[in-house]
């Protein structure tokens, strides 16, 4: 079966990268589809697939100003050829799903999430642009939406990662849409033994949406220690600690590191909403409970009282209160057994098998 993947652009490893790398795996010879492509900011196994690019990555440094081109890609997917394919898999969390398929092809998108910044975070990004970008986001994001809402029509199935982008798919577009957790390296954190220090960690690429901001203000609040790793701290966030000892910034750090930190960490701190969100899932399988706020992916891949608990505000306030009910309750989540348990249904394994039953139905829904 000759395959296409398209995906919406190749400039780093996160987490649809990853599952990326999973789909490449159960179809070793397919094609990859993309508007920006980085070589050197991907795997060697994407590397190894030909990789076909639009007109976007010509544009002047297109591998860090993609999102600024985001308007023009709705137009630049019509210059991929996608006619022969049997199986095309458009992934989605920028315009990839708007590839015109032939008609005896089966599309499958695998929605990471719709794009945010078009719908429940536009009033968040528009908030934080400058005048300039103000203008066009009011010039082009309802012919966008447009765009977004009828491109879904081209898609025979949707998947996606949670119950929460789920239900986001069916606001925006109307579709209902197979829940399939993951892929997450579980096995790789699971081998991970446990030696808790004494602080708690935030994880990952620091964005608005990540409410760091909340974290930091709570462990100030009870003079916890914290540990944020991962790139993309503001100034701003990094002053708001300054001279109080308690909250270290890391910057980015490498898997291995990750791995480290998770494992002698008391709990993960996750304040903010994400669709679903790896770190919890790499911090249950490391053996680290969460602490996350009680929205969005975390509803899937934290079981309360078993591998994590949550609070309810998104106030530092609240999570400074959840860090304090915790550390009542920390010895119930000493065992490694329940939460191996739990983090085996987001496994790469658990993700094939899915994603080859949904493939294998060839439905159209």
């Amino acid at each position: 079966m000759k395959v296409a993947i398209v995906h919406y652009w190749l400039t780093s490893m996160r987490g649809g990268e990853k599952m990326l790398e999973s789909l490449l795996e159960m179809f070793p010879d397919a094609d990859i589809y993309t508007h920006v492509y980085s070589k050197k900011s991907v795997s060697a196994l994407i590397n190894k697939h030909r990789v076909y690019t639009s007109s976007v990555n010509r544009l002047p440094f297109a591998s860090k100003l993609y999102r600024m081109y985001m308007p023009l890609m709705p137009r630049a997917l019509l210059e991929f050829n996608l006619q022969g394919y049997e199986l095309v898999i458009s992934s989605e969390a920028g315009p990839a799903k708007g590839v015109v398929a032939s008609p005896d092809a089966f599309h499958v998108c695998y929605c990471h999430s719709p794009m945010r910044y078009l719908w429940d975070l536009y009033h968040e990004y528009y908030g934080g642009a400058s005048i300039f970008f103000r203008f066009f986001m009011k010039l082009l994001v309802p012919s966008l939406r447009v765009w977004d809402v009828m491109s879904a029509n081209l898609v025979d199935r949707f998947i996606t990662n949670s119950a929460y982008t789920a239900k986001r798919i069916k606001r925006y577009y109307n579709r209902d849409a197979d829940i399939v957790f993951g892929p997450a390296d579980v096995e790789k954190f699971e081998k991970i033994e446990r030696d808790v220090k004494d602080y708690y960690l935030v994880l990952g690429q620091i964005t608005e949406n990540k409410r760091v901001d909340i974290a930091v203000d709570a462990c100030l609040a009870l003079g916890r220690k914290l540990i944020v790793a991962g790139g993309g701290a503001s100034g701003a966030l990094r002053r708001r600690s300054t001279g109080r000892g308690r909250v270290t910034f890391l910057g980015r750090v490498s898997d291995e590191e990750a791995a480290r930190l998770l494992s002698r960490a008391r709990a993960l701190l996750f304040p903010g909403v994400e669709d679903m969100g790896l770190v919890p899932i790499e911090a249950a399988a490391a053996g680290c409970p969460v602490i996350a706020y009680r929205k969005g992916g975390a509803l899937d891949t934290v079981k309360e009282n078993v591998t994590g608990i949550f609070f309810e505000e998104q106030t530092a306030a609240s999570l400074s209160a959840a860090i304090q009910h915790f550390e009542t309750i920390e010895p119930r989540f000493a065992g490694r057994p329940a939460f191996t348990a739990h983090v085996k249904q987001f496994s790469k394994e658990a993700f094939k098998d899915r994603v080859s039953k949904v493939l294998a139905e060839r439905k159209r829904v």
